[in-house]
């Protein structure tokens, strides 16, 4: 798909989106553990050649370099990579860090062993585009990954819940949840990628003592609820989206009057490029 004006200015605010807030610190407080459950269901051995699109703060990245591989964290919002490679440090590793948008990646075709995405490529606008460069870099024989928030799950509900205070979404956007749908996710990388039957997972998260400290830890962190908010207030209903969200994490609470608990529902999905 060429790149054209209208194209460039939502990437524009897409990558100002993620950079706001604090999404570094999400992770660090309850998204840690994704990135290796993705990586553990990846065959990877020293010296492959890894991509992670949408790779944020490497969450994924950094656990495949500990693990020998040559990676390279890309992601349109290069504001993230600063803590990137705080960690990245931390654990000892060394990897590349590339400034790049999923759906028109900078690297030649067939230039991967592995490529992969740990609830990053689902967030691209347009489902289609970015799952046909996950298969164009991807060489015959290597591997695509996935991890992805499922529809019927919490951050799916979440976003359900969000969509009334947004505005609507540019022509051709999909819902980000739709990733974690296999019906969806086989229809996208269609017959170039033979994928293993997806398995269901579940991301326990108790680092919240009240229900609704969840929601207010997306209002100050996370780039969507953020801009969700921030198109109600505009529109003289912040109150309104305060009290949904309020409600929503009432009614996903699993814990109990001594901490709140939740449950995040993904689906991890593996296949071999043809």
């Amino acid at each position: 798909m060429a790149t054209t004006v209208q194209d460039i200015e939502l990437k524009a605010r897409h990558r100002a989106m993620w950079a706001s807030g604090d999404y570094p610190d999400m992770v660090e407080t309850f998204l840690t553990p994704l990135g290796p459950r993705l990586v553990a269901a990846c065959e990877i051995t020293p010296g492959m050649r890894v991509l992670d699109v949408a790779a944020g703060t490497g969450n994924a990245s950094i656990p495949a370099a500990a693990r020998g591989a040559q990676v390279v964290a890309s992601d349109l919002t290069p504001e993230l990579f600063t803590s990137g490679r705080r960690r990245a440090a931390l654990a000892g590793v060394v990897l590349d860090w590339v400034e790049a948008d999923a759906e028109h990646l900078p690297f030649a075709d067939e230039s991967f062993d592995l490529v992969m995405s740990a609830i990053g490529v689902m967030f691209a606008p347009h489902h289609q585009e970015a799952a046909d460069e996950l298969v164009r870099v991807c060489r015959p024989g290597g591997q695509i990954a996935v991890l992805s928030w499922t529809p019927e799950g919490m951050i799916g509900s979440l976003f359900r819940t969000m969509k009334p205070f947004m505005p609507p979404p540019p022509p051709g956007a999909q819902p980000p949840p739709l990733w974690g749908s296999e019906e969806h996710l086989r229809a996208l990388l269609g017959e170039h990628v033979r994928l293993a039957t997806p398995e269901r997972g579940t991301l326990e998260v108790t680092a919240f003592r009240e229900a609704r400290d969840f929601g207010e830890h997306f209002k100050a962190r996370y780039g969507p609820t953020i801009a969700a908010r921030a198109n109600a207030a505009r529109e003289g209903r912040a109150e309104e989206f305060d009290a949904a969200l309020d409600r929503f994490c009432d009614e996903w609470d699993r814990g109990t009057p001594d901490g709140a608990r939740f449950e995040l529902e993904y689906l991890v999905a593996v296949g071999i490029r043809d």
